[in-house]
């Protein structure tokens, strides 16, 4: 009989989770998985709690990208295909000297036709001008991995300033300025056209328009993590709780060992579904170089603030889903969500208003704020722009320390690096996860899924 490879995934996020369930789904070799978490729950950053009188209202992501098939194929193979639900189609805004609508025809902010900003309120004439020379400039032929140079390059200051880096700075919680353009490819594959304008819009002709963009279990999407962990567990694997992993070596009788504050697990294969921080000391007996970059990866800090408003105080005149700050024009405040506008399920049995606040991002320290000076602040800023004297009925503070990792130019080069090295020093050992090939949890899955693979045809 066929002694069953063990294999160890470091991480209770959807990444470790999603790979154990691909390891476990995907073969009918003999395996055994063991899921270790440093902290005492799983789910990483994703997290659903009560609030306002309601059951789930999230703390990090509220949905996932459906259009492409990751988690939206995950969440339906682990049994919640009958929760999913979408967001109300009620348009955003980008907050600049007031509300304007966020132009339609985008990809990521960038315009795939003229019409999209000349006739938006958000831009100049100047800047209109500006932008709608693209179509007509030369391609761009040099090698800067960074998404606000080309943009600017292509279109001027405020389409970069106004549209992409709001856009996409709110995913990431980045400064695209110091943003690698290959990590976000919807933008990258724009420019192999002479136009990106151009491009954008022959790729938006031939990108299906049915069917919705946007999804979320109704439970909240920590019921996403609850269902792939129940899962995997019916399927032989352990999660291991208040695990945290203090060193990994090679060993004689197994590839490996993890040793844990709880003990010791031996290894043919380990995957690190961990942030990259964290990650490094973890590796610095297997390959000092390795361990080395991975300690200078840079992550961003934000603070979700979760106010349920009442009626009384909220304008009738805003109906949308929120409103993006852009950088020139940011206090504290980043991203505005009206969640109970976005989701027919979030209705309060006061009817009172969620709203939800990003505080923070690349560059900027939330951390050090007490919670008082953040709820400050940010109604400060709410105030500032929507003109209302916020008097929440209920608040939560949500610290999301070091959460975003930065993809800094030529990302995709110093990975590529690491991985070739992690290859020959210590074989079957992988890196997955936000930290590396995209942070959406589509993305964290296919990688769990690719991880998978790999593992197993090894």
């Amino acid at each position: 009989m066929i002694p069953p490879q063990r294999i160890v995934v470091v991480g209770a996020g959807i990444t470790g989770l999603a790979t154990a369930y691909s390891l476990l789904t995907t073969t009918t070799q003999p395996i055994d998985v063991v899921v270790l978490e440093s902290s005492s729950r799983i789910g990483g950053v994703i997290r659903s709690s009560p609030f306002g009188g309601l059951n789930a209202v999230d703390e990090g992501a509220d949905a996932f990208l459906s259009r492409v098939p990751w988690a939206s194929t995950l969440a339906r193979d682990v049994g919640l295909a009958a929760s999913l639900t979408s967001p109300r189609a009620v348009g955003a805004h980008v907050w600049h000297n007031g509300l304007h609508p966020i132009p339609t025809d985008l990809m990521l902010g960038v315009p795939a036709n003229i019409k999209s900003f000349a006739t938006s309120g958000l831009f100049s004439s100047r800047g209109k001008a500006r932008a709608a020379l693209e179509p007509l400039l030369p391609r761009t032929t040099d090698t800067k991995d960074c998404i606000g140079y080309v943009v600017r390059k292509r279109f001027g200051r405020e389409i970069q300033e106004l549209l992409v880096d709001p856009l996409v700075g709110s995913i990431y919680a980045a400064d695209t300025d110091n943003f690698s353009l290959e990590s976000v490819p919807q933008i990258a594959a724009l420019m192999n056209q002479r136009s990106m304008l151009l491009a954008a819009r022959s790729t938006r002709s031939k990108t299906p328009s049915t069917g919705p963009i946007f999804e979320s279990p109704i439970g909240g999407m920590e019921s996403l993590v609850t269902a792939v962990a129940k899962r995997i567990q019916e399927l032989g694997a352990q999660i291991i709780l208040d695990s945290a992993v203090t060193q990994i070596e090679k060993s004689k009788d197994s590839a490996y060992v993890v040793h844990c504050a709880n003990g010791t697990h031996s290894a043919d294969a380990i995957v690190l579904a961990s942030p990259a921080r964290h990650t490094a000391p973890l590796l610095w007996q297997l390959d000092p170089i390795a361990s080395q970059h991975l300690s200078k990866w840079f992550h961003a800090s934000v603070v979700m603030l979760t106010l349920a408003v009442p009626r009384s105080q909220w304008k009738h005149s805003l109906t949308s889903a929120g409103y993006l700050v852009p950088k020139p024009d940011q206090r504290w405040v980043t991203a505005v969500s009206f969640g109970s506008n976005k989701w027919a399920h979030w209705k309060t049995p006061d009817d009172a208003m969620i709203v939800r606040a990003s505080v923070g991002r690349d560059g900027v320290d939330t951390q050090s704020l007490a919670d008082d000076a953040i709820i400050n602040l940010t109604l400060a800023d709410l105030k500032h722009h929507l003109d209302i004297d916020v008097v929440a009925q209920e608040t939560r503070i949500t610290r999301w320390p070091e959460s975003f990792p930065q993809y800094r130019p030529h990302h995709f080069a110093r990975l590529a690096e690491i991985e070739a090295s992690l290859a020959l020093t210590a074989p079957h050992v992988h890196l997955a996860g936000a930290s590396y090939r995209g942070i959406g949890i589509p993305a964290c899955v296919q990688q769990a899924h690719a991880t998978a693979q790999a593992i197993l045809q090894s």
